[in-house]
């Protein structure tokens, strides 16, 4: 197959140039796939600065609205945990170390509805069979960051780990699965503590910030203009030297 293109002719094989277009398909597609997110992202931190704008909530103000109406807003208040449950989130690693995230249902004063709590990183122990023994206050002062979708991983195994007994350590955090161990009516959203404890507040809502995507989709698309260069250099050298012979 040949072509022209300013003024100078290449041959490609047929074989090489599918291969060369799919690559740079391939390779465009991961630069607007990036550039996507960090539409993404720029647009949930513009949410979440704005609702934040508005004042912290209380408890009751929270639980009188839907969680993803507030999702991203700033909850100030006392609360109470309702004692024996603690579940222990894995898997999390912070500076270089692992540990769990310390999940625990709360209520507020003269409401019955429970409230699930990420207090923080706690470290694990030598020996995964020996879950670590989170000292839990009666009453905790919030200021928490409010989440209508937990920060969860990836799914390997059984979620809920061990007996009936608490602390129980868990994979995921799920609403329905953690209702039916709870007595009470549990709000579809997490707190995620930011005043230090005994634990590590760690949660943040955006990880990768958008422009850290921006930079990749360059990064990708530069790649695709690579490969399209180099494809036509090679075609090209390979012309100039049968037109020698």
């Amino acid at each position: 197959m040949q072509f022209k293109l300013f003024g100078q002719l290449f041959k490609v094989n047929r074989v090489w140039l599918l291969i060369t277009l799919t690559a740079f398909a391939i390779l465009i597609k991961l630069s607007h796939w990036q550039w996507q997110r960090a539409a993404e992202k720029s647009l949930q931190l513009q949410q979440i600065a704005a609702i934040q704008q508005q004042g912290a909530l209380s408890g009751h103000q929270l639980l009188a609205q839907g969680a993803a109406q507030l999702d991203g807003a700033m909850l100030v208040d006392t609360a109470y945990w309702l004692p024996p449950y603690i579940w222990l989130l894995d898997n999390q690693i912070l500076n270089g170390r692992v540990g769990y995230d310390v999940i625990i249902p709360m209520q507020f004063a003269d409401n019955s509805t429970l409230v699930l709590v990420n207090l923080g990183w706690l470290a694990a122990g030598d020996s995964r069979q020996l879950l670590p023994e989170p000292q839990i206050p009666a009453q905790l002062e919030l200021e928490a960051l409010v989440r209508s979708e937990p920060a969860n991983t990836l799914l390997l195994g059984q979620n809920l780990e061990g007996s009936s007994s608490y602390p129980m350590r868990m994979q995921q955090i799920d609403y329905a699965l953690l209702q039916q161990q709870l007595p009470l009516s549990l709000y579809p959203a997490v707190l995620y503590q930011q005043r230090a404890s005994d634990f590590m507040p760690h949660y943040q809502p955006v990880v990768m910030p958008p422009q850290k995507h921006r930079g990749y989709a360059l990064q990708w698309f530069g790649l695709a203009v690579a490969v399209l260069m180099v494809a036509l250099a090679a075609s090209w050298h390979r012309e100039n030297e049968n037109e020698q012979e």
